[in-house]
């Protein structure tokens, strides 16, 4: 028997160890032989060399290119975020109403808009806002890209939030119901808090799936980073060295928003200093007498 026991598996022997370190070692030397392959058939090309690079020293190729497609990356994918996640509360809300037309409808609309390809949309949307004019001629490729990731990002945070709220312990809703609470301070006061703290990893997943289908938008011609870099490319003669700067890019944004989910999940999760629990005669008649809110003596 093993010394070491898992939950999940039978905890490796000595044998299984070694076996699986020789096939940790090979499957790196493999990684690292497609990588040097990769490298070598680009540098043949004479994409690694100091002038492929020496384009990014100059400030106006950053103010022709980079810096408009990050600009357009970052404004679609916050205006995209913060509509789904506005439709995915009420979406997802919806779909737990007491009503039972309010919760079909809704989630036939969440199915079908979680069932269309997020490109095809986008295009779709595009044609469609050009047809008939809907938007100016120099905002239907922004508008296009917006409302196609909104729809989608929105009906798949609309199943966070319902699976989030389903998972709160029932004895919660039981408990505020006991107190005359209405289904709608339920919602706003006891299950949302809770849920949206236990929902945010997958929420901000979502966020950043948002940000990086942005990229999308260069097939109907939207400015965003991905395509100015394919420019810059084409225009510098270094395509290579101009994705490796879009992808260190992407990555930079997507680390600065998973940071700041950290931080605020953090301090969603933190408790709260100064507050005192308070009987549930106090909360259904005020605060007790002699305290205040935040438990400061009068």
């Amino acid at each position: 028997m093993s010394s070491g026991a898992s939950v999940l598996y039978d905890a490796p022997g000595p044998k299984a160890r070694v076996r699986h370190n020789i096939y940790s070692v090979l499957v790196a030397i493999v990684i690292v032989a497609a990588l040097y392959f990769v490298y070598r058939g680009f540098d043949s090309k004479g994409q690694f060399t100091a002038a492929k690079w020496k384009p990014f020293l100059d400030s106006e190729v950053w103010q022709t290119y980079v810096l408009p497609g990050l600009r357009g990356t970052i404004v679609a994918a916050a205006l995209s975020i913060v509509f789904a996640l506005v439709i995915g509360m009420v979406f997802g809300i919806a779909r737990l109403s007491d009503h039972r037309v309010v919760r079909v409808v809704a989630g036939v609309i969440v199915e079908f808009a979680r069932a269309i390809p997020v490109l095809v949309l986008m295009i779709f949307l595009y044609f469609y806002f050009a047809k008939n004019a809907v938007f100016p001629s120099d905002q239907l490729a922004l508008a296009a890209v917006v409302i196609a990731l909104t729809v989608y990002n929105g009906s798949v945070i609309a199943e966070i939030v319902r699976s989030g709220i389903r998972s709160l312990p029932r004895g919660q809703s039981e408990a505020a119901i006991a107190l005359g609470m209405r289904k709608g301070q339920l919602m706003r006061i006891v299950l949302l808090p809770q849920a949206i703290t236990a929902m945010l990893p997958a929420i901000v997943s979502q966020m950043v799936v948002a940000l990086k289908d942005s990229a999308l938008g260069y097939q109907i011609g939207y400015q965003e980073v991905v395509r100015q870099g394919q420019q810059l490319g084409a225009a510098q003669g270094n395509p290579v060295p101009a994705l490796f700067i879009v992808a260190a890019i992407m990555i930079a944004l997507n680390w600065a928003l998973s940071r700041f989910a950290i931080w605020l999940e953090g301090r969603l999760r933190s408790p709260k200093r100064g507050r005192v629990t308070l009987a549930a005669d106090s909360v259904m008649t005020g605060a007790a007498p002699g305290l205040d809110l935040t438990g400061a003596t009068r």
